[in-house]
């Protein structure tokens, strides 16, 4: 009589490991798959709202700032749409990498819970973090073109140096994004922690880092504060491609801040979602 053996397990088959940057790619089709169908859904924070803010201060707040005769003060004889443009794309490039980074992580893992989905396979932790900043960095990119369309017709756009200013527009968002994404994954109580973020970080650093007048003219001890904000590091850079003057230390110094940013950001979304993840 032959008798099986029923405590025996079959090996496990795993799948071998894919390419860091293929895996990237994966999770970023990902999201793309899931954006083509759902693209309607951020018309209003990718165009409506970007084309009010322009239409409310690049042209209504240009009139009280020239009839309060400080217009070519303010913006060295240029006109104010065309000094203020720049500076309007790198903030709402900033305002959309806040988005992306805070409410669809939190998502990922606490309601659809699709990074344990996507971490079933192949791809690991940290690739799914990456993959999903890199998306963002994506879609931050687009929707900044669809801004630069929206400022030719309005004479905000005055030379090719605008190019120049959408990508560093996106390196700004990108490098806010990657803290943001990795505060979110350890968010429990998204509300409070997320209300906290807009409310206290993100407004003012909309309305202190340069985008609507000079840093200059805020009080002496107000402007540290301004300068250590990345949007205006990436107003400078967006600002100074776009009208011409960028100078080499100047932007070497805005360029590091942001870069140094964007690398620990990611190097904290790695470790945050291995240890999400994997515990």
């Amino acid at each position: 009589m032959t008798t099986v053996d029923t405590t025996a397990t079959a090996p496990v088959v795993r799948s071998p490991a894919v390419s860091s940057w293929r895996a990237v790619l994966l999770v970023m089709e990902h999201f793309w798959t899931w954006y083509r169908r759902n693209w309607r859904a951020t018309i209003v924070g990718s165009v409506v709202e970007p084309l009010l803010f322009l239409v409310a201060f690049g042209l209504g707040f240009a009139v009280l700032v020239n009839n309060g005769g400080r217009l070519a003060e303010l913006t060295g004889g240029l006109p104010y749409i065309v000094w203020l443009a720049p500076a309007l794309l790198t903030m709402n490039t900033l305002q959309i990498a806040t988005f992306e980074s805070s409410y669809p992580v939190v998502s990922g893992f606490k309601w659809q819970r699709i990074y344990w989905a996507i971490t079933a396979t192949p791809v690991t932790a940290a690739q799914a973090g990456v993959g999903h900043l890199s998306w963002i960095a994506v879609r931050m990119l687009t929707s900044g073109v669809v801004y630069v369309a929206i400022l030719v017709p309005f004479g905000g756009v005055r030379d090719g140096g605008i190019v120049v200013s959408l990508l560093a527009a996106t390196l700004c968002g990108a490098a806010f994004a990657a803290p943001v994404m990795a505060f979110a994954t350890v968010v429990r109580k998204e509300g409070p922690a997320f209300g906290a973020l807009f409310r206290f970080v993100l407004i003012p650093m909309t309305l202190f880092s340069g985008t609507f007048f000079p840093v200059d003219a805020l009080p002496v001890w107000v402007r540290p504060l301004a300068w250590a904000t990345p949007l205006w590091h990436g107003t400078e850079l967006a600002r100074g491609a776009a009208l011409g003057s960028l100078q080499l230390w100047p932007s070497v110094g805005h360029l590091a801040y942001l870069v140094v940013l964007l690398v620990v950001g990611m190097l904290l979304v790695q470790r945050q979602f291995r240890a999400r993840l994997y515990r």
